[in-house]
């Protein structure tokens, strides 16, 4: 599977976003809590559709059903000002009875179209997430660039060890590790 640079940048904020609204402060899981509070919020967030489309898509996670693997992929391959219309994915993806009712809110809007059809992929990616490994792997333009950091940091740069590869990562263990980088290029800690 190809992922347009469009697909391959918002995949990695809409995964944020939902790793953001998945534990409070305490490490409880609050994602449904969260989700409920974001749906009820849809009039205000369609507003931010065109600037900061993770965010407002995170209200239609787990919200999509996906029928023919093969179109929706060729989707994902397409930059944002290639995308086709909602009603074009009609045969491919159908929406749970209760986002349906948000979808009607968000295709009212100016270029809910198009959201519609940037929160359906950000959705297939992030359930066929090891689909996307897989094409990270492939994009040799992607490796080019990791080799070149890796170059970079011959320098002993050890931010990666086994241990954080077994960890999950979730937004308590990267505030951890911000903190640490943090304190390591001398600012005080929050603590």
């Amino acid at each position: 599977m190809k992922i347009s640079p469009y697909f391959h940048d918002l995949r990695s904020a809409y995964q944020a976003e939902i790793d953001d609204l998945t534990e409070d402060s305490e490490g409880k899981d609050v994602l449904r809590k969260r989700l409920a509070q974001k749906r009820s919020e849809i009039g205000f967030l369609v507003k931010m559709m065109e600037l900061a489309p993770e965010m407002v898509a995170v209200v239609f996670h787990q919200g999509f059903r996906f029928g023919r693997a093969n179109a929706l992929e060729q989707v994902l391959a397409c930059g944002q000002d290639d995308l086709p219309q909602w009603s074009a994915l009609d045969s491919v993806v159908t929406l749970e009875p209760w986002a349906a009712s948000l979808a009607k809110t968000v295709l009212s809007e100016p270029g809910g179209e198009r959201f519609m059809v940037v929160a359906a992929g950000l959705e297939y990616l992030l359930q066929h997430a090891r689909f996307a490994a897989a094409a990270q792997g492939d994009d040799e333009g992607q490796a080019d660039e990791d080799d070149a950091d890796a170059a970079e940091h011959d320098d002993g740069y050890d931010a990666l060890s086994a241990d954080d590869a077994a960890d999950p990562h979730n937004s308590r263990s990267r505030e951890e590790a911000s903190s640490n980088w943090l304190a390591d290029v001398g600012f005080e800690r929050k603590d």
